[in-house]
């Protein structure tokens, strides 16, 4: 019975213990800040369940220098594990510990202004992973809500180890750019359905949407220089061991343009490369539509 293992790393703030909730309920047996000297002899030892996760951070920053020469060890073992790096802006990073009040790790008591420290200690944490990072598949958590971030999860998990996986992602500039795209291509030049009043109301998975845009030469043009860019490089990415590879596409609001381009694109590489598809905007559209139900709906009569 092989072993499957999910490493989950990252600044802390971004969700760890979000994401490790989530393997535990895909069925894995989860470790939480296990010291990067154990990690081998924790991988051998005999476990009730052949899936097993474990988190690391700046909590074992000692430790952290040896754990690239274990992967690559595990790797020689024939054990290719999902590696998930968790990162969130730091402005982000300083709210979420300001709100919690919490001490970062690397925080240091002897500078006197709290702020300055807390925001030292999260650069220094990104240099001290930034080795990491780069082996991993990056999620950028500033945005997300917990339930988005445990979806994402459970995407990455599913997705068979051994082959370079793809992920095409469509975001709105106007919510920021995604800190966890390789590649961002900008398509806010292209013709926009958000002016056609009969498709402004929908998304670019809906048909109407996706025959106004697949009818346009532009679209179709930017689309084919994209899929040129990536089928000359990404098989020199895959023979330079690259296990993840994140496309963003972005439009103005994340509804149309960049989602039609997603899926057009994820059609067109998951041929031959495991693929996965997000859209950033639309997700967090799904929970807004979702709670406005919840809480407009008129109630129940009375029985």
């Amino acid at each position: 019975m092989s072993l499957e293992i999910v490493l989950i790393s990252g600044m802390s703030g971004s969700g760890k213990s979000v994401a490790l909730h989530a393997l535990e309920d895909a069925g894995y047996y989860c470790v939480d800040n296990l010291p990067p000297e154990l990690f081998q002899s924790f991988v051998e030892l005999k476990h009730h369940s052949n899936k097993v996760a474990v988190a690391m951070d700046a909590r074992s920053a000692q430790g952290l220098p040896q754990l690239p020469a274990q992967l690559q060890r595990l790797q020689q073992q024939g054990l290719v594990p999902h590696l998930i790096f968790l990162d969130a802006s730091t402005s982000t990073l300083v709210r979420r510990f300001s709100e919690t009040r919490r001490k970062h790790p690397l925080s240091q008591d002897r500078i006197a202004d709290e702020h300055l420290a807390l925001e030292q200690g999260i650069e220094k944490e990104r240099e001290l992973l930034a080795e990491l990072r780069d082996k991993s598949m990056v999620l950028d958590t500033s945005d997300l809500k917990s339930a988005q971030l445990q979806s994402y999860v459970k995407q990455v998990i599913a997705v068979p180890m051994g082959q370079m996986t793809l992920v095409f992602q469509s975001f709105g500039f106007k919510h920021g750019l995604p800190t966890d795209s390789d590649y961002v291509f900008d398509v806010r030049m292209l013709p926009n359905p958000h002016y056609e009043q009969d498709l402004r109301p929908l998304t670019g998975l809906d048909k109407p949407v996706a025959d106004y845009l697949h009818g346009q030469q532009q679209v179709r043009q930017m689309q084919q220089d994209i899929e040129c860019f990536l089928d000359r490089w990404l098989p020199l990415m895959a023979q330079d061991h690259r296990s993840y590879v994140t496309v963003g596409i972005g439009c103005t609001g994340g509804q149309h343009r960049s989602v039609f381009l997603v899926e057009a694109l994820a059609r067109h590489f998951e041929k031959r490369w495991p693929t996965l598809r997000r859209h950033r905007c639309l997700d967090f559209r799904g929970r807004f539509l979702d709670l406005a139900t919840q809480y407009l709906s008129p109630a129940p009569a009375e029985k």
